[in-house]
């Protein structure tokens, strides 16, 4: 069974929305087994560092950030664009998003803080 993983940070983040946003993004993020043999298309963006890769589906104003799982897919954080423009913009990094991503350390902590979620009693 192909499975959509939310681990405590992105749940958190969706079930902080308005719940009419929160079932936009969730119709918007339809993805599919057959998606995991096409991650390199261009409606997904990839992020990578030290040799693990993320990948980023836009919906509504919001950048889904997720990996493949053997369940599925595993769904690390959710944040506004804004949130993203705004670092972006502050930083001044001369790439695109997605590889400015993968260069800051800040965007990987976030990351990080959701897989040290899940391991918390």
């Amino acid at each position: 069974m192909f499975q959509i993983i939310f681990n405590e940070l992105s749940a958190a983040e969706l079930s902080a929305l308005p719940t009419a946003l929160q079932l936009s993004l969730l119709s918007e993020f339809q993805i599919l087994p057959e998606d995991l043999d096409r991650l390199e298309d261009p409606k997904f963006g990839r992020i990578v560092r030290d040799g693990k890769k993320l990948y980023r589906y836009r919906a509504s104003g919001y950048r889904i950030y997720f990996e493949p799982c053997p369940q599925g897919v595993t769904v690390h954080r959710i944040l506004h664009k804004n949130t993203l423009s705004d670092f972006l913009f502050r930083s001044k990094l001369p790439l695109a998003e997605d590889d400015q991503l993968g260069r800051t350390k800040a965007f990987w902590q976030l990351i990080d803080e959701g897989a040290k979620a899940q391991r918390s009693p």
